[in-house]
């Protein structure tokens, strides 16, 4: 591709990203104000209710009953910290040296202490704006405070960063920022919804369905050629990540399984069950990563919360997310 042809192409790449976010408002309606803490229990290591006031990451409680919180991953910068996405933008389908760096603002200074949450300093996300490609990345950290992965996008077009962290002594957040990919574009659309996703010989089906502003279960359970998984392995310390996107603006619900590996109760398949709390009404992708013979894989589901799903749509299956070989450690 001559170098006219690729600026005009990354240039259409961006038209389409900013113009999805300038449509988002009529699509969604108002967003609510970014929210700014979280917290974490101490004995069951996932995420509890979030404290009082705003909070960047929305990190769901082990049970139900709590308020709806605001989504998290809408801003670049929230809570004294700032996304500073050294690599706005990769060539599509090449292995690029994702790099970033959280700073605080006011003084610019990179955050080089974290609390680790799930195993991890980080965890990284990187998402296509139409959904069908996902990431989640275990990037390393330099002395400096840089972070830097490597990622490899299969299409051009629109992409959301998403940085989950807790830094040293403050709140747990999570702070979003745009990437683009160039090379031939064109836009996708969201897959149709379904309840089973097929992976690499595995089949998951989801029970269970997101309401507007109330928590509730969602459950998924994992069988391998027709026959239950009972024996999934413990991935950063639980049975199942579950990570939840609204379609249009990408608010980002990072929700964590109802128990852990080793708390006497909680066993190792098939079933895996959460507790969400959709912030609006609306479309939602849902990406479920666990890991089963030491190999991490990843099963993409379409929901709607505050509608119906009909039965011909519960039967479909979605193709699954371009996201297999996105685990860095």
């Amino acid at each position: 591709m001559n170098t006219g042809l690729r600026i005009t192409v990354f240039a259409a790449a961006l038209a389409a990203t900013f113009g999805a976010a300038y449509g988002v408002g009529g699509a969604v309606g108002p967003i609510s104000p970014e929210p700014k803490s979280a917290t974490h229990t101490g004995s069951e290591g996932h995420a509890a209710a979030g404290h009082k006031g705003k909070t960047a990451g929305h990190h769901e409680a082990n049970g139900g009953g709590h308020e709806a919180e605001p989504p998290g991953g809408l801003e670049i910068s929230t809570s004294g910290y700032m996304l500073d996405l050294k690599t706005p933008r990769v060539e599509a389908g090449k292995t690029t040296d994702l790099r970033f760096a959280v700073v605080q603002d006011g003084t610019g200074r990179k955050v080089t202490a974290y609390e680790r949450e799930h195993g991890k300093d980080l965890h990284l996300i990187v998402a296509s704006r139409d959904l069908t490609v996902y990431r989640h990345l275990h990037p390393t950290r330099a002395a400096d405070g840089t972070w830097s992965t490597p990622v490899k996008l299969p299409e051009a077009g629109g992409y959301r960063v998403f940085a989950d962290f807790k830094p040293k002594g403050g709140e747990a957040l999570t702070l979003g920022a745009d990437l683009a990919a160039s090379g031939p574009y064109e836009p996708g659309e969201l897959p149709e919804r379904n309840t089973t996703a097929k992976v690499d010989g595995y089949e998951v089906k989801l029970r269970g369905a997101l309401t507007p502003g109330k928590a509730s279960e969602l459950t998924l359970t994992v069988a391998q050629d027709g026959k239950p998984v009972r024996n999934l392995q413990p991935y950063l310390g639980a049975y199942g990540h579950l990570v939840a996107l609204r379609s249009g603006d990408l608010a980002y619900l990072h929700v964590h399984p109802n128990g852990e590996p080793g708390d006497g109760k909680t066993k190792p398949g098939p079933e895996v069950s959460f507790t969400a709390t959709a912030p609006s009404a609306g479309a939602y992708r849902l990406f479920l990563d666990f890991q089963h013979e030491g190999k991490v894989r990843t099963a993409a589901f379409t929901v709607h919360a505050g509608g119906a799903v009909g039965e011909a749509e519960k039967s479909a299956q979605a193709r699954p997310a371009e996201g297999e070989d996105g685990h860095a450690h």
